[in-house]
């Protein structure tokens, strides 16, 4: 793919497919309750794209705090249960509002549930895939959103800021949109005198000494550090992202001066190795001398046994795992081709000598490079 250039904004308005996410802030009142019109006001916005000819694919936040009025709470919960009921009450109410929104567009909408468990088992995620893309090859708009009503601490996306670049890459979204409370990125908290508006960023050099804050608006999960960490997985595989608020949706989806443009900082990677660096939960590490992590850092290498020192964790054929240096660095994530019960016997060995003890299977790779992805490059 190629890489667009810094300020060619002008790929939004040609875009074919574009993922839009949008925050709870963006579509609740100050009471914690769904406000209906400025729901309504987004969907007017992606329905325009959508008449243009632009799939759509909108990641939605907002099914807890519609959950909050109806169910008399005061605020976001803090425990899990109250939560997940939340999500359950609200869930029904948002997917009904969209419904009708979009409907009165002559348009179709799909609920799309994901938990973190559909992007750690690759059955689940490639079910996921299958699943968006038929959608969309029938017209409908996805409306994506983190179940939450089942979701739990340890299985959790955490926000759905990451959860929307994971599906950019997961469709082939040609573009990413964040909308949020605030018009752009600033290097410091935009309320406070002084902060200045960040207009285009062009890679992480351009975010040293940005000071971003951790947490969003009540109602919301994430704040400005989950959208830039979601922005470097999006430009990281090759996709542009534009932040702003969900009030300057439509000349942002135009490709307008609008907002802080993010230019991609790489290619666009398969969804399984998209998988292994950002999604996949990890059931065990192998330990690797240097000559195995220059190896793997080299970027033609498959992990060998005679590469690898220690085993830890517990985990099958096929399952991801963490490749460490000595000093316990990640270098790779991989698909493990055997169980953890079988790698000590191989530790330090050639492959030629595992032959000759166990026989043929035993000569092949721990690790192959085509299920193997960099997490820490070399330094240069």
């Amino acid at each position: 793919m190629t890489i667009a250039p810094v300020s060619d904004r002008s790929l939004l308005a040609g875009a074919g497919r574009v993922v839009v996410k949008v925050g709870s802030s963006s579509l609740t009142g100050a009471d914690g309750r769904l406000d209906h019109a400025a729901l309504r006001a987004l969907v007017d916005v992606l329905a325009a794209r959508r008449a243009a000819g632009v799939r759509v694919v909108l990641v939605s936040s907002g099914a807890i705090a519609a959950g909050i009025g109806p169910l008399g709470l005061h605020s976001r919960p803090r425990d899990l249960a109250t939560a997940q009921a939340a999500a359950s009450v609200g869930q029904g109410l948002l997917v009904a509002a969209y419904t009708e929104a979009f409907a009165a567009h002559g348009l179709r909408v799909g609920q799309v549930l994901l938990t973190a468990e559909d992007t750690i088992r690759r059955v689940n995620y490639r079910n996921a895939r299958r699943a968006l893309t038929r959608l969309i090859e029938l017209g409908v708009v996805p409306i994506v959103n983190e179940n939450d009503t089942v979701a739990t601490d340890e299985i959790r996306f955490g926000d759905n800021d990451r959860l929307a670049a994971l599906v950019s890459n997961l469709v082939h979204a040609d573009a990413m949109v964040l909308l949020t409370d605030v018009d752009a990125l600033y290097d410091g908290p935009p309320a406070r005198g002084g902060a200045r508006k960040i207009t285009t960023v062009s890679g992480p050099a351009d975010l040293v000494g940005v000071e971003v804050t951790g947490r969003g608006a009540s109602v919301g999960t994430g704040g400005m550090v989950t959208k830039i960490d979601a922005v470097a997985i999006a430009t990281g595989s090759g996709i542009p992202v534009v932040l702003t608020s969900a009030a300057l949706a439509g000349p942002a989806l135009a490709g307008d001066e609008v907002g802080t443009w993010f230019t991609p900082t790489g290619r666009r990677r398969s969804n399984r190795l998209l998988w292994l660096a950002h999604a996949a939960h990890t059931n065990g590490r192998l330990v690797l001398d240097d000559g195995a992590v220059r190896a793997l850092q080299g970027g033609l290498a498959s992990l060998l046994p005679a590469g690898i020192t220690a085993v830890e964790g517990d985990f099958e054929a096929g399952d991801p795992v963490e490749m460490v240096s000595a000093a316990g660095t990640v270098v790779a994530r991989g698909l493990v081709s055997f169980d953890a019960v079988e790698v000590p016997s191989l530790l330090g060995r050639s492959t030629s000598s595992l032959r000759e003890e166990f026989g043929p299977g035993y000569d092949r790779v721990v690790v192959h490079r085509d299920d193997l992805v960099l997490v820490r490059r070399p330094r240069r």
